[in-house]
């Protein structure tokens, strides 16, 4: 047979090489450890697939290796080790029916169909059978099969036969079930033991780790109910999570930083510190916010409506209703009825709830006539709007049914477009560092090859993709490309912020859109004379305000700058006698603008203390009989540091200094 004639890509560059006829990736590899798969662009497909090792290389192929350490590696551990906590769910309970078990970002997860649901002890039995089977260095072996072997093979597995009857549509049919099968060829993986003995097999497009002793470190995390494809409509299954990396010391570090999630977790401080709940009586994902919480986004608001009129927005109101026709005229209907609320039929005429600002800006553009002078004309609002989320997605405050979206609106000549959107990026990225956020890169949301599901043609979506990605690349902030994720009406621009323990948020989004103005009939008259066609710019610096609040919470642990926190000093009387004096310190400090609580209770003064640290009150003014005897305070700061003797007038202006700077202590 010819020798076999490739490429092959590594961080040093590129080599052709020749092997044998027959030769397989793992070849190339067997001097690199980390190395798990092999990414191959071949001469008869487009771009290029992630193959397993066993891969026999053909000629023409181009061949790069995929570590262990590096996305895609990651993401090939994390699904083998989803096999096989399959199997040993399988080996310990025999009756289990398997659903799909896909990577997700930072581990896995394996949908079973069990009589009874797992428990905390199960989890600990499931990860003593799976170190049994990484210790066996089971092989895991690709084998191509039809669609009617398959469903012999796998007859006892009701959900697989179905996944198979799917097949080209499982991945829009079911979250997850990408790694199941695909729209070519049907793929079984077998776990062959030393004698070559099929241990276990899966229905699976892989690629997979060689062997099984190649899963460095795992834990399974914990068990949920979840529907069957997603939809409330089928059986519930019982859901195992877990995660894998490809050091002990990497888990151990992803560990702790669950660890510290959890310690931040907006809900849990949410309770703790009085700022928000989501009662039963009103209805999930619909959040109330309590006095402190209150507070917290009347700052926001006001600070960001502040902002805005700087930057040249004007401030409007729309309602929270309005008649169906607006969103058929928007294009937002049929193209999100799924996510609205169902509409409300009333006086011969279908209205729905508001899922989004724009159309109703529209209106207000359309009002009357508009001159090129006016332009560009920014239109902002604090928007509430509704969107018919799924149960099982909402989330707290970033993920909910009632939100309010610090939305605008920039309506411009196609010429000031560029400038325009320049002028929100830097006006998104300066607002997202007043919070406190620093550490940002960009996303570009495009379309993809499934034009039908845009509107515009090919000259808008590349004019409208060049202006975004110019503004994005000016910034020098790193640029992702997010191919398929625009909206049907334009590609958009998200700033993705890295919170303090380096977890990534989708924040602002600053969208192209060349539909509405179309669809709404919105014209300027130009210096010529002539009517034309504005450009219309969305953009929300924080997305929404519940949102924007949760990741601030969890960025900040709850221990909020002064500028935010709900209570900026804790008067703390060391005895009672000392309370009238701390009220006329209190009444200078609101003469301020600051915000200060007493506490009158009968609790000792550390515990007092206590109370306020808890509380993550930034400032602390404690008075005794000394200090009312010189007009003084022992002023304390939330770390515990303390100035014993500080002139009241003094610590009146150190408070309003850090308000004033926004600065965190």
């Amino acid at each position: 047979m010819p020798d076999v004639h490739l490429s092959v890509i590594s961080p040093s560059g590129r080599t052709d090489q020749q092997v044998a006829a027959g030769t397989k990736a793992w070849e190339l590899f067997k001097d690199e450890p980390d190395v798990v798969a092999a990414r191959v662009s071949t001469g008869s497909t487009n771009g290029s697939e992630l193959k397993d090792l066993s891969y026999e290389l053909a000629d023409g192929d181009e061949v790069e290796g995929v570590a262990i350490d590096s996305e895609d590696g990651r993401a090939i551990l994390r699904h083998s080790t989803a096999h096989v906590l399959a199997q040993a769910v399988q080996d310990l309970f025999p009756d289990a029916k398997l659903g799909i078990g896909p990577p997700v970002e930072n581990g896995f997860y394996y949908d079973f169909d069990v009589e009874t649901p797992f428990v905390p002890e199960d989890l600990e039995k499931l990860e003593t059978r799976m170190r049994k089977i990484i210790k066996d260095n089971q092989r895991f072996s690709r084998r191509v099969t039809t669609d009617d072997d398959a469903r012999v093979e796998l007859a006892d597995e009701p959900y697989k036969l179905e996944l198979i009857g799917l097949k080209g549509s499982a991945a829009d049919a079911a979250e997850g079930a990408a790694a199941e099968v695909g729209a070519g060829e049907l793929t079984i993986y077998d776990n062959l033991d030393r004698n070559g003995e099929v241990a276990w097999k899966d229905l699976c497009r892989g690629p997979h780790l060689p062997t099984t002793r190649r899963i460095p470190a795992f834990k399974l995390m914990r068990t949920a109910a979840a529907y069957w494809r997603g939809d409330e409509k089928n059986k519930q299954l019982q859901r195992i999570y877990g995660t894998a990396w490809e050091t002990k010391e990497a888990l151990a570090e992803h560990l702790h930083r669950l660890e510290e999630a959890e310690r931040r977790d907006h809900r849990k401080l949410g309770r703790d510190l009085d700022l928000f709940s989501f009662p039963d009586e009103i209805g999930s994902g619909l959040a109330v916010f309590h006095p402190r919480g209150g507070v917290i986004k009347r700052v926001m608001e006001d600070y960001v409506r502040q902002r805005h009129i700087e930057e040249g927005f004007q401030y409007v109101g729309t309602p929270h209703i309005t008649k169906e026709g607006l969103f058929h005229t928007s294009g937002h209907l049929p193209y999100f009825a799924d996510t609205m609320f169902p509409p409300m039929e009333m006086e011969g005429a279908n209205y729905y709830l508001k899922a989004m600002n724009c159309p109703m800006h529209n209106l207000i553009f359309r009002s009357r006539g508009r001159s090129y002078r006016e332009l560009p004309l920014r239109l902002f609002e604090f928007g509430t709007v509704y969107r018919f989320e799924k149960s099982g997605v909402v989330h707290g405050l970033t993920r909910v049914r009632g939100l309010t979206q610090d939305d605008s609106h920039s309506y411009c000549t196609p010429e000031q477009a560029p400038a325009e959107i320049e002028h929100l990026l830097g006006f998104v990225l300066s607002l997202l560092k007043d919070f406190g956020l620093e550490d940002f890169y960009l996303e570009l949301s495009t379309r993809d090859e499934s034009k039908d599901k845009f509107m515009g043609s090919d000259d808008q979506w590349q004019t409208a993709t060049k202006i975004l990605e110019d503004a994005a690349t000016a910034t020098g902030l790193e640029l992702v490309p997010d191919p398929g994720g625009a909206a049907f009406y334009g590609p958009k621009i998200s700033v993705q912020a890295r919170d303090a323990i380096g977890r990534t948020w989708q924040m602002s989004t600053i969208q192209y859109d060349f539909n509405q103005p179309a669809g709404f009939e919105l014209e300027y008259q130009a210096a010529d004379g002539t009517r034309q066609q504005p450009v219309m710019i969305h953009s929300a610096k924080f997305g929404s305000i519940e949102r924007f609040f949760g990741v601030l919470v969890e960025h900040y642990a709850g221990a909020f700058p002064p500028w935010l926190a709900p209570v900026q000093v804790q008067g703390i009387p060391i005895a009672e006698r000392h309370n009238d004096y701390l009220h006329e310190v209190a009444a200078k400090l609101r003469a301020q603008g600051l915000r200060v609580e007493i506490d009158e209770s009968d609790e000792r003064m550390q515990k007092k203390i206590r109370n306020a640290q808890l509380q993550k009150v930034p400032f602390m003014m404690i008075a005794g009989d000394d200090d009312v005897a010189a007009g003084a305070v022992s002023f304390r700061y939330r770390d515990g540091h303390q100035d014993n003797g500080v002139p009241v007038e003094e610590a009146i202006a150190r408070v309003a200094q850090a308000v004033a700077d926004r600065v965190q202590v």
